[in-house]
């Protein structure tokens, strides 16, 4: 059995029901109309170059299952060579791109095909889908002085409006290389690719110390209703994707790709955004691969908009420093956030939750739920971390203190339940997991259950989370401190060295 994901005017996305993390049980054959459109390995797969309002029957014959669909209509098709642009890799095409954007009508198509377009920053209007096929690429110009500042206020009538934000607060920053600003009803799909083209740029060269932060390879400032599908995202000079206080936001069967070592380059960041579907994905960059947040403190306080109803499932995230991360910007809240059926492989840690004294009270996390994961040469596959040594301030005695008569006041963030289930982690190195909450204020309740661990023989020794006073393990079990209550069923070591479970100040504990 298969069912539809999203369905575009020249693509679909199907997802295969089953339990298996990311991978098929077993390579499959889909079939189009009658005939062999390719093999598949995957739970998620998709079909392009599709022809606009026509009926099409999807079938994978190994289950003896077909699905009929519709593609949507258009109004209109507007191929950006046939204004002028040359997509030769080296001619400034951002005129005509651009204008094939604003000039397409309500329900139209801009297509991208068969070259490489330099553009500038462009920005999407909406009611479009952006089409970027096979072949094809957006490629950013290197010039930082080409990438205009934004600044991170506007007010008018006495009312803010954030315009440019950079890690949880507003910050003046350049342009985007692709944004949208109150946009609504935007596709960008295809097989090419966006690529922002800093490996060629000096983006990556000065990463601090900047007054205007560097841009992303794509931001959207209070959007609804925007979808990606397919298309390969790269290269890009900070976060890919920003997702910035918008809405109902798909992205399916996408490639995001950064070099390890470059800089702040997470893969996919929404912040302070509602009901976020991220399937069938492949993740490989320089930082955190998805990172859910809300914000620093003055964003949670004034705005109090959380990361809600985000779903990723059947993805694969890989050499990023952490696979799924939640904060440290948090300050508005991350709430009903689902991880399953995902793989992650050579990550430094796997599911990890960062935040620290400072959130805010607005920084609460509760129901979460991480379930059937198979982790890979992960370091450390658990983290939660309420001391991370972030911002100016983050070395201090104020974030590191662990004295029990520290308050709970406007400034303390908390968090409530987390689920770990149904997780097989191989080939670990530093330890299993490391949950330290906050003296004053204890994570309400951690449940593992059906959860096992396996280390490497040659493992390494490393920090499993980032706070002052915390030394290297090496093969090590559960690490618990400041957590209410802890529920241990059915989880299994092997290879580690020492106790299994070491607890601290955790009121109950209940182990099968």
């Amino acid at each position: 059995m298969f069912k539809l994901l999203f369905v575009s005017s020249t693509s679909a996305c199907f997802e295969l029901e089953n339990d298996n993390p990311y991978y098929s049980p077993e390579e499959y054959t889909v079939k189009l109309n009658g005939k062999n459109y390719g093999r598949f390995k995957t739970n998620v797969f998709s079909l392009f170059d599709l022809q606009p309002d026509a009926e099409y029957v999807a079938e994978v014959p190994e289950d003896k299952y077909k699905l009929t669909f519709r593609t949507l209509s258009e109004t209109a098709l507007i191929d950006v060579k046939s204004l002028g642009a040359k997509g030769d890799g080296v001619s400034d095409d951002t005129y005509y791109v651009q204008m094939a954007i604003d000039s397409c009508p309500q329900g139209g198509r801009v297509l991208i095909e068969g070259g490489s377009f330099l553009v500038r920053p462009i920005v999407l209007r909406s009611d479009i889908t952006l089409e970027i096929r096979k072949g094809a690429e957006l490629l950013g110009d290197t010039v930082e002085e080409h990438y205009p500042y934004v600044p991170a206020r506007l007010v008018s009538d006495g009312r803010e409006e954030i315009t440019a934000s950079w890690e949880g607060l507003p910050y003046d920053c350049h342009q985007s290389f692709v944004s949208a600003y109150k946009a609504q009803n935007i596709k960008i799909v295809g097989e090419g690719a966006i690529n922002g083209n800093a490996d060629n740029s000096t983006w990556w060269a000065t990463p601090k110390g900047r007054k205007v932060a560097r841009p992303r390879l794509l931001f959207l400032n209070k959007c609804k209703n925007v979808y990606f599908h397919g298309v390969t995202c790269k290269n890009s000079a900070s976060w890919n994707l920003h997702p910035f206080f918008s809405e109902d936001l798909g992205f399916y069967d996408l490639k995001i790709q950064n070099p390890y070592t470059a800089p702040n380059t997470d893969g996919l960041d929404p912040e302070s955004c509602d009901k976020v579907e991220i399937i069938g994905c492949v993740f490989s960059v320089g930082d955190d691969c998805c990172a859910i947040k809300s914000g620093k403190l003055y964003m949670g306080k004034t705005y109090k908009t959380p990361a809600n109803r985000h779903t990723l499932r059947n993805d694969l995230f890989q050499d990023g420093h952490g696979a799924i991360v939640l904060g440290s910007e948090m300050s508005g809240g991350v709430t009903n956030l689902s991880v399953c059926q995902c793989v992650f492989k050579h990550t430094d840690r796997g599911l990890r939750i960062k935040s620290r004294r400072g959130r805010g009270k607005d920084g609460i996390i509760d129901g979460v739920l991480f379930e059937n994961i198979r982790m890979e040469n992960v370091i450390t596959p658990l983290v939660i971390n309420m001391y991370y040594f972030c911002d100016p301030d983050g070395h201090t005695e104020y974030v590191w203190s662990r004295d029990p008569s520290t308050p709970v006041d406007d400034g303390t963030p908390y968090l409530g339940k987390f689920t770990f289930k149904d997780i097989e982690c191989v080939d670990c190195e530093c330890m299993a997991g490391y949950f330290d909450g906050l003296v004053e204020q204890p994570i309400k309740e951690i449940v593992i259950e059906n959860v096992s661990f396996g280390f490497k023989e040659d493992a390494k020794p490393f920090k499993p989370a980032m706070l002052e006073n915390v030394r290297d393990f090496c093969k090590e079990g559960l690490y618990v401190d400041n957590v209410e209550r802890l529920v241990l069923k059915n989880v299994t070591f092997d290879g580690v060295v020492g106790e299994k479970v070491i607890k601290h100040n955790c009121k109950e504990v209940i182990e099968e």
